[in-house]
């Protein structure tokens, strides 16, 4: 399988603000006043996308609809994710006011893209017990070497993980991943903002996984398949350099993308280590950010879909 694509399925916001609802377990989020903070995103959207699409990256663009009222419809990438064989599956979300994020209307852009959907695995009904794994948010897929990576926490259920391995031939490497909020310790909601995994290596914060045994077993996984380490700090992981992912441009390039604030909170020896793979493309997403929480990973849900 392919560990990276040429093609992104992003959606424009429309109501975008700090949600209330994620707040509680997204210590990343900070609240914004007295900016249009809507205006803000869909202008650090736009630029982005612009950005993408000038080094050849193919971005399906869908709008997000008002009547919905979904602040954290930009991260589409937590409710679903598209696979080579044809598949689609559909995650169960934490926060209520996420769950409408899920718009299957979306599908049909794809299809005139000329991709293939031959099947919707849908793991939603999990809502009704609690019970949460949030997309490529929770999972860092290593589809080359069919792994999922998971950090738990009340968005990644290990049983509904163990569940998508079965269905989809991954194998788990499962941990906890912490972070200090005022003093504590406490469980980070998304794997993907402490750790990336391109084709040639990882980039991955792994202070925050406290247990020895964990860190040595995600450590063993990575290295047996010839992974080179780019280990960032907590620090930077604040300012999510965690948060990227590698993409194919024009004449099969490759680039990883981040925010501007993850690039500029890289040393030069971890610039020089990524710039041996890829070509670093980063863009300004302070306002999605800072409110949202979550960077420029999140706003990507990679295509894999074959063509029709």
């Amino acid at each position: 399988m392919k560990q990276i694509t040429d093609t992104v399925l992003m959606v424009r916001p429309v109501a975008f603000r700090m949600n209330e609802e994620t707040a509680v377990n997204n210590y990343f989020q900070k609240n914004l006043k007295g900016k249009d903070v809507n205006q803000e995103a869909q202008a650090e959207f736009d630029a982005f996308v612009t950005k993408l699409k000038s080094v050849g990256v193919k971005v399906v663009v869908v709008d997000d609809v008002a009547k919905d009222n979904t602040p954290d419809s930009i991260f589409p990438n937590n409710w679903v994710s598209f696979h080579e064989n044809g598949e689609i599956a559909l995650y169960p979300m934490f926060a209520e006011n996420r769950r409408k994020e899920r718009r299957l209307d979306y599908f049909a852009n794809l299809e005139e893209e000329g991709f293939k959907i031959t099947n919707i695995v849908d793991y939603t009904s999990a809502e009704d017990d609690d019970i949460f794994l949030e997309g490529t948010g929770s999972l860092i897929l290593d589809r080359e070497n069919e792994k999922a990576y998971c950090a738990l926490s009340p968005r990644a259920d290990e049983d509904l993980l163990i569940e998508f391995c079965e269905d989809f031939e991954y194998t788990p490497v499962i941990f906890n991943a912490y972070q200090t909020v005022q003093g504590k310790r406490k469980q980070i909601y998304h794997t993907n903002v402490m750790m990336c995994v391109a084709e040639e290596f990882a980039v991955i914060c792994l202070d925050t996984i406290d247990d020895a045994k964990e860190r040595k077993n995600v450590l063993k996984h990575l290295k047996q398949d010839h992974k080179e380490l780019i280990v960032i700090s907590e620090e930077q992981m604040h300012q999510f350099a965690g948060n990227m992912l590698q993409v194919r441009g024009a004449f099969d390039k490759k680039y990883l993308v981040m925010s501007e604030r993850a690039h500029q909170s890289l040393t030069p020896d971890q610039v020089a280590k990524i710039e041996k793979y890829s070509e670093i493309l980063s863009s300004d997403l302070n306002v999605i950010e800072t409110c949202g929480g979550g960077s420029a990973r999140c706003m990507l849900a990679e295509v894999f879909l074959p063509k029709a």
